[in-house]
């Protein structure tokens, strides 16, 4: 151990803070918090530790110095470590999946209309958010519920403005249109509240609401309103029969399950509300170097205080171990929460039974998810057998056309990863050649521009010399190239890679599912190099791969098309004049209408412009043209000088009368 660090060591203090190793460069590679700064750090260092962080056999090797930063009491250690860890970013630290990339509801009551829709990125503007939801799929399973049993519009509040008559939505009874009708905006304050009850998980106190408003609807003869709490109270009532008992005080509390094989942990979070389950969100981490005690310290930290990624936090918080400086996150989280939040570790009673259930959550999801990759790996590897593949085809690529009538022609290559989507290899590319404009299209012109374009750079990165931390630049050759067609495509995709010298990629074609002459249904077929009969694709699922993998290219290609089309359909003249800017653009079509128009006004008409100065209108002289100017009246009515010959007429002329 190097002399500056044992003399650090020796001289620590025992007051609560954070430290900080640093390696010979300075770059921090750790950051922690303590609520003695001499036991935790020093604990490092002792033989024999039982501490199994990977990093720790390596630490002496690594660690050249150590800073420490005294703070007053827990609750300030802790806050500055998560500043420091997202200042620095160590390498030790946990990196947990940001919550931004999770989806979450939002309701602001302030609204005219209040809606829900669904955001990746909270803030703090006074709206009310719930989740993050730790799947998609489950944050519009409950959108989609709350759209089908409480009337709140779903259009936006541009739609809303621009409406005339209402939607479809209303014709189904799942809006009351406060776009056209005169709605009572109490009645509309009720769904709201009730959805926001709903949200919060309060079935017992919302099931009550709504009988009592079923009932005063029916004494009051509106029966349809009766039928719509009816409907609300028998949707609430299928909810509560799927949720389980799990203990019987009426606090709101997240209880987090851990499970560990590795550097790979599995966080579940049992969300109980008022004694019952509501939900159970499950969290993988990967590469996780740190102990699990600051595994789950970082995991509350960021789950219920990082600003960008804050979710409403409940009365209580169980934790499956005793965390360093437990009682300053509950400080912290306190104060974030406006009032006062127990962070708890229990170790006997029946909040234990709690803990113990969360935990075996975590196990199953665990394993639920390597049987998931373990099926993935599987059908690679018969991938590989079923199309004789030289190896396990980790990483695949498709691409796909799309134009519009010949017009908007873009090629967009799709990737998969280890048998998951990777949009980090989504690229798309507009045609420009001739086949990109020509009217109907042209398929296998368009395929070779864009699939040459893809493979000069896979050829480049294959020639190029390799970085030192082994990283690529992301056009790396793919183990299999897959294009959405038949024998024709396929031979052009060959056609380009061989012109660039990439004779060993490994090309496949996939023709889409269509019909024969006999009306007969043909399905999916993989076109081999080299093979006269097609592989049909039902035969396998590991061939279903390539067809999820196919039907994406399609979506995104598509997408890539249509936002291809708007540009150029939104596009003007002043697009292409260098020196006007977007905010010029704008203040020039909105002060004379269009081109033209600006094409003929003077000069002292465009300097009236707000921001337009003498060089804009120097360049748009240059683009446009000068200014045209139409010819007086006195013009118009002076004779024009004839310059032809007078016709010679043959035969008697009539005189005038």
């Amino acid at each position: 151990m190097r002399e500056q660090v044992q003399e650090k060591l020796d001289g620590l203090p025992t007051s609560p803070g954070v430290y900080l190793f640093k390696d010979k460069k300075g770059v921090v590679v750790y950051v922690g918090k303590a609520k003695s700064l001499r036991s935790r750090v020093r604990s490092y260092f002792q033989e024999g530790t039982s501490d199994t962080r990977y990093f720790i056999p390596i630490l002496h090797k690594v660690l050249f110095d150590i800073e420490t930063i005294v703070t007053s009491t827990e609750k300030e250690a802790t806050i500055l470590e998560n500043t420091l860890i997202k200042e620095h970013r160590p390498k030790f630290n946990v990196k947990l999946r940001d919550d931004k990339n999770f989806l979450s509801i939002r309701l602001h009551r302030r609204e005219a209309w209040p809606r829900l829709y669904l955001v990746r990125k909270t803030e703090n503007d006074g709206a009310k958010y719930f989740g993050p939801y730790h799947s998609a799929t489950a944050a519009r399973r409950t959108l989609n519920i709350i759209n089908k049993h409480f009337q709140l519009r779903t259009c936006s509040d541009t739609e809303m403005r621009a409406r005339k008559r209402p939607c479809l939505q209303h014709q189904i009874k799942r809006c009351p249109a406060p776009c056209v009708f005169d709605v009572d905006p109490a009645f509309y304050g009720e769904q709201v509240d009730t959805v926001l009850l709903f949200l919060e998980g309060r079935h017992d106190e919302l099931s009550a609401l709504l009988y009592d408003r079923m009932q005063q609807a029916a004494r009051d003869m509106r029966f349809e309103l009766a039928a719509v709490h009816r409907d609300q109270l028998r949707a609430i009532e299928k909810i509560r029969e799927l949720q389980r008992v799990v203990s019987t005080d009426d606090v709101d509390r997240d209880v987090l399950g851990y499970h560990r094989e590795g550097d790979i942990v599995e966080i579940a979070v049992l969300h109980v509300r008022a004694g019952k389950l509501a939900d159970v969100g499950t969290f993988t981490l990967k590469d996780v170097a740190i102990l699990d005690e600051e595994v789950v310290s970082a995991f509350v930290m960021q789950r219920y205080v990082d600003a960008e990624s804050y979710v409403p936090t409940p009365d209580e918080i169980l934790v499956p171990f005793e965390l360093e400086a437990l009682s300053g996150i509950a400080e912290v989280l306190s104060e974030k929460a406006g009032r006062k939040i127990a962070v708890l570790a229990p170790q006997r009673g029946k909040k234990t039974d709690l803990l113990r259930m969360a935990s075996e959550n975590a196990k199953h999801a665990f394993s639920e998810k390597r049987r998931a990759k373990e099926d993935v790996e599987e059908r690679l590897e018969q991938l590989k057998e079923k199309l004789r593949l030289p190896q396990t085809p980790i990483r695949i690529e498709c691409c796909d056309i799309s134009h519009l009538g010949g017009k908007d022609s873009v090629g967009a290559i799709v990737a998969m990863t280890r048998g998951e989507i990777d949009k980090s290899h989504y690229r798309t590319f507009h045609v420009r050649g001739e086949s990109g404009s020509h009217v109907g299209g042209d398929d296998y012109g368009a395929m070779y521009e864009v699939l040459a374009r893809r493979f000069r750079r896979a050829r480049a990165e294959q020639d190029a010399e390799p970085s030192e931390d082994g990283a690529g630049s992301g056009w790396e050759a793919p183990d299999l190239f897959v294009v959405d067609g038949g024998r024709g495509q396929l031979a052009v995709a060959i056609a380009a890679a061989h012109d660039l010298g990439l004779h060993e990629l490994t090309i496949v074609g996939l023709a889409k599912e269509k019909e024969n002459v006999m009306g007969d249904t043909l399905v999916d077929r993989i076109y081999l190099q080299g093979q006269k009969n097609p592989i049909p694709v039902k035969s396998s699922a590991s061939l279903l791969l390539l067809a999820r993998l196919r039907d994406e290219a399609h979506r995104f290609s598509n997408k890539a098309r249509e936002k291809l089309g708007m540009a150029r359909r939104f596009s003007s003249a002043l697009d292409e004049i260098h020196g006007i800017g977007p905010a010029t653009k704008k203040a020039l079509l909105r002060a004379l209408g269009s081109v033209q128009k600006i094409k003929e006004a003077d000069d002292a008409t465009l300097l009236a412009i707000p921001g337009v100065n003498k060089r804009h209108v120097v360049a748009l002289r240059e683009a446009l043209g000068p200014v045209l100017t139409l010819p007086d009246a006195a013009t118009l009515d002076a004779p024009v000088a004839s310059t032809e010959e007078p016709v010679a007429v043959h035969g008697p002329v009539s005189e005038p009368p």
